[in-house]
């Protein structure tokens, strides 16, 4: 047996001990933190603030039962239309259609009570098919011929758009004329009393939509793969998700649930006019979400915090109201709160970089 060599008398006579490094965080640091695992955090602080300041600044009459609950009638079709786009974001794309495919939806809707003398039913279903229809169409054009999301979205509102002014050639149906023929179409505005607080239907519908995507995102299958197509869709191939189908369900599940928002739509607003499909539904549920604290790159975001976002929008449109301000002041503000918004997702997605 040889002897040891020099150098290896040297080694033996050396420490053993592993050295171990303990990362000292600062305040900020662990904030930092705090904020990435509790993304609907931000948006329900900001919320807060918002009710504290306005109702300051208004008193009993801001911080009434009516007010609070008027604001949630207020934002109930823009918030089920923010959680549809939720999820196609969450996707790391976005949809640009969501809300033309509405509005054709309700007007598809209301044609086919009146012009066609279809039993309600049917009519409400052959909206949620034209919506679903669209949104599928998307996940198609996205999922299996891999054209940009943002390309397809906005070639697909252009021409739901135009094609929903030349079917309904951009008449009015009256809400009377409805309503004599089928109350099921303004269901969803049908309002009850909570102690003081007067609650429609269409607030029951968003709040119990947002009940069931949360738990679909965070305890089933199908919403673990939307996050991890939106981390990594690289990866999520990888690890056997099949990211097309992943794709093309989530587009049409965002596509059915502009047919919610329409039905909703029609009880909120009474009658069906095709002309606001020229509104800006689409930014609103897009400034909703990302007030909501979902990430433009998307795999990252709760759909809790797209509801306080769409409430911050609303809460701070009825206060600044009360207030006699100027209505530019609110898209000032609005601006402010995205920039802040994608800011902090920024500063916030440091800790897993």
């Amino acid at each position: 047996m040889s002897q040891p060599q020099e150098f290896e008398k040297v080694l033996g006579q050396s420490a053993t001990t592993v050295a171990q490094f303990e990362e000292q965080k600062s305040g900020l640091r662990k904030l930092q933190h705090f904020l990435h695992s509790n993304p609907a955090a931000v948006p329900m602080i900001v919320l807060l603030a918002l009710i504290v300041i306005f109702g300051i600044a208004r008193g009993e009459r801001f911080f009434s039962a009516y007010t609070l609950t008027l604001i949630m009638q207020q934002v109930a079709v823009v918030g089920i239309l923010a959680a549809g786009q939720t999820l196609v974001v969450l996707t790391a794309g976005i949809d640009l259609s969501i809300g033309v495919l509405m509005v054709f939806a309700f007007v598809i809707m209301g044609n086919f009570v009146l012009a066609y003398e279809m039993p309600a039913m049917v009519a409400i279903l052959a909206g949620f098919l034209i919506a679903g229809g669209g949104g599928a169409l998307n996940g198609y054009l996205v999922s299996r011929l891999k054209l940009p999301p943002f390309i397809v979205t906005l070639g697909t509102w252009n021409i739901i758009m135009a094609i929903c002014l030349i079917y309904s050639e951009n008449a009015t149906l009256r809400e009377a004329d409805l309503t004599a023929i089928t109350p099921l179409l303004h269901i969803f505005g049908i309002s009850f009393k909570v102690g003081p607080a007067v609650v429609t239907l269409g607030v029951v519908a968003m709040l119990i939509l947002y009940v069931g995507l949360w738990y679909m995102l965070n305890y089933t299958a199908f919403g673990r793969h939307i996050y991890a197509v939106g981390d990594d869709p690289d990866a999520a191939d990888l690890a056997g998700i099949r990211t097309n189908n992943v794709l093309l369900k989530t587009y049409t599940l965002a596509g059915l649930i502009a047919g919610l928002a329409a039905w909703v739509s029609i009880g909120r607003n009474g009658s069906i006019s095709p002309s606001t499909v020229v509104t800006d539904f689409n930014l609103q549920a897009i400034t909703a979400a990302v007030i909501g604290g979902i990430s433009l790159f998307g795999g990252r975001g709760s759909i809790l915090g797209v509801l306080f976002g769409t409430l911050i929008v609303g809460v701070m449109s009825m206060g600044l109201n009360m207030l006699g301000a100027d209505p530019q002041w609110k898209v000032l503000l609005t601006g402010i709160l995205i920039i802040g918004a994608v800011a902090i997702d920024q500063w916030i997605r440091k800790v897993s970089g």
